[in-house]
């Protein structure tokens, strides 16, 4: 060889190296790539690409048996040895967001490797829907891994992908991928159009020349087939991509190989695809064979053949220039051949580099019109609507319509009746339900829904039927909703919320439009109630000493809907004060039994003292008004002369405190502790954020905290609580409210206090169901608060250090630093620091999906290994 020609190679391999590196840097941020089955996110260490979880709330994590690393997958094998299976539900959908957003084209792609993931050595059959129409049928059992890409254009800034149970096994997925592409190519009749991959072959190149990611801006995998008579032809010159004008965005690879006639003058590709569809054929040329004498290469191009049902062009090609055609293949012609011939006067032999062919995607259902989809997301997220099978689009396919939703046909489908009665919905009524203007039936009974009956309601032209029925709604109904009621265009049902407060002739005219005025759970206003002397008692701030003053407090009779006892039926209840279940600043607890077998907790206050009876009332009249399933009920009280007594619904497991304590011999799980956190956050956040004035605690603690049978928590004691009149309100008090260990440390500095406060004390609360140790241990003189010991251990950087011994690391780490950082989170010196409540739930509530989904991952390896060592025996 040459020098001139060694020269010429190794600038090759260098420019071809040097490519290389600069496709590993592209920009991918506008790729998503989805690891289905793994606890988290990471890069790639081959490609550069960052992978994310699957972060969803259904199916499970699993591990495949198999490992795979064939030379044509190399670059994913790591993300093709986990997946997500999906044993329940007839429709599960990922929910793809691009950051281009809508109005754009893109290349969807997702992997299913079997591996044997659940030891039954039998492949799933399962659907693939794109949006609402069907993509296809994967059937694991004819290859050891299936690739599906689509070319979809999306008017919408959401795309799902969708796997649908047949029956014939659970549908799982195992790599899911959205990649950007310019809206110029993959050009069809219509933008909206969506081709399904068929083939994409890359011609001439060697069997192992498996083209992906680093070598494809597009992520598109280029196939070698390894069977044809056909001559393959190959160029060692450096392709420089930067210089050519290229739509496709053809990798070098692809451009330097290509196949001529071996033995004639036609390319022939014999394919098999059938009449029912539409088809899009794509061609790519790059003619890079060097030529004398300003030769020529003309060719004909013919789909079928010669009879009525072909497709005939006729192209000449140019010298190192990439050339792409594109052939509609009509419904009705299908494919069976196609030829690449020679033209009469072409003086160079006929070649093609590469081919791609697509089939059109039929589409059999329609989208719901956008502003309805929009609506019901948001009410959705709004409301955290999880027990509902509510994946994809709401309306389509027509037999996967959402549960509770109902729709209207024709080519936009409209949502015209919601029945989400019975959801646990909470808090005010959204101005999403507004956007869904062809709603006739609206259902929202049986709810936590508080607020005021919005106007909005008798704006929706359609609506006819409107349940609102079993609220705990408050205010009167807007003049617009009667006008419609009275003259029977609206059917309205009110009944089951709160007592009626009628006032002048609204009682006697208009009672089937009022709903109660009074403080109620929306308000959770503590009724201030007109007290002859008021009570002061003040604590002055640590800094300046202490001063006490009381008066006396003349009692006022409570008012409320709840049941009013005498001191003769307490006595009965209880039976006669036999059974002491609790003893507290308050007073003492006793068990009780109502007439009905019902068991209570009755709480006696212990003196008539100015501030003990303030913060009896305060506790009644705040209880008298909340309902929340993690908030503990006030069935009744007792205000009889000296006796005041406050009956509550019993929860027979105690409280937390209880509970964590080194002498209870049965500790609680992990799984129970997030469980805990999460009923505790959603009763604060409730409080916080479900009542309008707001409603702190001021006071919240472990002993707080009480569990029902089923270990649900609920918090209890608001006799030191106060209403807020906004949400950005702060308490100043001289009072000294709050539970050393938890209170916050503003307080001692300001006095002041807010909904952050609480926020802290719930950290404190959450650092202690963590470690197991009390908030504040020692002596008078020598005190340790449990928030410097575990930042003490944070710096060792070992959670088990941490976490409950009693556990005996029966917890995943994931989780249980999830589980920490919430916690510290909430413990910022500074208020403004400490993040809303709300966000606590949902962190709380991620990190318990965790805990529960790495819980079945080991279980699933656990049964695989233990299937694998009974087959060992076996044999």
């Amino acid at each position: 060889m040459d020098r001139e020609l060694q020269w010429i190679l190794v600038l090759a391999i260098c420019a071809s190296s040097l490519i290389n590196i600069l496709a590993a840097n592209l920009d991918y941020s506008g790729v998503i790539s989805i690891d289905c089955g793994v606890d988290e996110g990471y890069t790639d260490k081959t490609t550069n690409l960052q992978y994310e979880a699957d972060d969803i709330q259904f199916g499970e994590m699993n591990n495949t048996s198999l490992i795979y690393k064939m030379d044509y997958i190399s670059q994913i094998h790591k993300q093709l040895n986990t997946l997500r299976s999906f044993p329940y539900g007839k429709r599960n959908c990922y929910t793809l967001k691009p950051k281009q957003g809508k109005n754009k084209k893109y290349i969807i792609r997702a992997y299913f490797a079997y591996g044997n993931y659940d030891n039954k050595y039998k492949p799933p059959v399962f659907d693939l829907h794109l949006g609402v129409n069907f993509l296809k049928t994967i059937n694991s059992s004819e290859a050891m891994v299936i690739r599906i890409e689509a070319v979809h254009f999306t008017s919408t800034e959401r795309i799902d992908l969708c796997l649908v149970n047949i029956d014939q096994g659970v549908p799982f997925i195992s790599l899911l991928e959205l990649w950007p592409l310019d809206n110029s190519i993959y050009q069809s009749s219509s933008t909206l159009l969506t081709l399904d991959l068929l083939t994409r072959l890359n011609l001439g190149a060697s069997e192992d020349n498996f083209i992906r990611y680093t070598d494809d801006i597009y992520g598109r995998s280029w196939e070698v087939p390894n069977n044809y008579n056909k001559r393959p032809l190959k160029t060692s010159s450096a392709i420089d991509l930067d210089k050519f004008d290229d739509p496709y965005k053809l990798p070098a690879e692809v451009l330097s190989s290509a196949v001529e006639p071996r033995d004639s003058n036609s390319l022939e590709f014999t394919l098999n695809y059938g009449t029912d569809f539409e088809y899009y054929v794509y061609l790519h040329f790059f003619d890079f064979e060097d030529r004398t004498n300003k030769q020529k290469r003309r060719l004909n191009i013919l789909i079928n053949g010669f009879d009525d049902n072909n497709v005939t062009e006729f192209h000449t090609l140019s010298y190192w220039k990439p050339y792409t055609i594109i052939l509609p293949i009509k419904q009705g012609m299908g494919i069976r051949k196609i030829f690449i011939e020679t033209n009469s006067d072409s003086e160079l032999p006929a070649m093609l580099n590469a081919l791609e062919i697509y089939r059109v995607l039929p589409q059999s259902d329609s989208s719901t019109q956008q502003e309805d989809v929009y609506a019901i997301w948001h009410i959705k997220h709004v409301y955290m609507i999880n027990n509902k099978n509510w994946q994809g689009d709401p309306c389509g396919p027509k037999n996967f319509t959402w549960e509770g939703v109902k729709c209207s046909n024709g080519d936009s489908p409209r949502i015209i009746s919601l029945n989400l009665s019975s959801s646990k919905l909470s808090g005010d009524i959204d101005s999403s339900f507004s956007n869904l203007t062809c709603l006739a039936t609206l259902d929202l009974s049986n709810n936590e829904l508080t607020g005021e009956v919005p106007e909005f309601f008798a704006k929706l032209p359609q609506l006819h039927f409107l349940n609102l029925s079993k609220n705990m709604l408050t205010g009167s109904v807007p003049e617009s909703l009667k006008a419609k009621s009275s003259n029977n265009s609206l059917q309205l049902s009110l009944d089951g919320n709160l007592r009626p407060y009628w006032i002048g002739s609204c009682k006697s005219n208009h009672k089937k439009f009022i709903i109660p005025l009074v403080a109620s759970i929306t308000t959770c206003v503590a009724v201030v109630l007109t007290i002859s002397t008021i009570v002061m008692v003040i604590w002055t701030l640590r800094k300046k000493g202490k001063v006490i003053s009381s008066i006396s407090v003349k009692d006022v009779p409570l008012k409320s809907a709840n049941q009013v006892f005498s001191y003769s039926d307490i006595r009965r209840i209880t039976n006669n004060f036999t059974t002491m279940i609790g003893k507290g600043g308050f007073g003492k607890v006793y068990l009780g039994t109502l007439e009905c077998g019902k068991r209570v907790a009755v709480k006696i206050l212990s003196s008539p003292s100015a501030q003990g009876y303030k913060e009896f009332q305060s506790e009644a009249n705040l209880l008298m008004h909340v309902h929340h399933r993690n908030v503990v009920s006030l069935m009744g009280y007792c205000d009889e002369g000296d006796t005041k007594a406050l009956i509550y619904e019993y929860l027979p497991e105690g409280n937390l405190q209880q509970k964590l304590s080194d002498k209870n011999p049965i500790f609680l799980e992990w799984t129970q502790r997030l469980k805990i956190a999460m009923d505790a956050a959603n009763g604060l956040d409730y409080l916080h954020n479900g009542c309008k004035p707001p409603v702190i605690h001021r006071d919240l603690k472990t002993s707080n905290i009480l569990l029902d049978e089923n270990m649900h928590a609920k918090i209890s004691d608001f006799g030191v609580s106060k209403t807020f009149a906004n949400d950005s309100d702060t308490y100043v008090t001289t009072y000294p409210a709050g539970t050393p260990g938890y209170l916050d440390p503003e307080f001692y500095c300001s006095g002041t206090l807010n909904k952050k406060s609480d926020v802290y004390s719930f950290g404190i609360i959450l650092l202690e169901l963590i470690s197991g140790q009390p908030a504040l241990t020692g002596t008078a003189e020598n005190l340790s608060y449990i928030l410097p010991w575990v930042n003490s251990k944070l710096r060792t950087g070992n959670i088990q250090e941490i976490v409950d011994p009693r556990l005996d690391g029966k917890y995943n780490g994931a989780s249980a630093w999830k589980f920490v950082g919430i916690a510290m989170s909430c413990l910022p010196q500074v208020p403004i620091h400490r993040p809303d409540i709300g966000h606590i739930a949902l962190e709380l509530k991620d990190c318990l999906s965790l805990e529960l989904s790495l819980e079945r991952t080991v279980s699933n390896v656990r049964e695989s290994l233990a299937m694998s060592s009974r087959q060992i025996e076996f044999h």
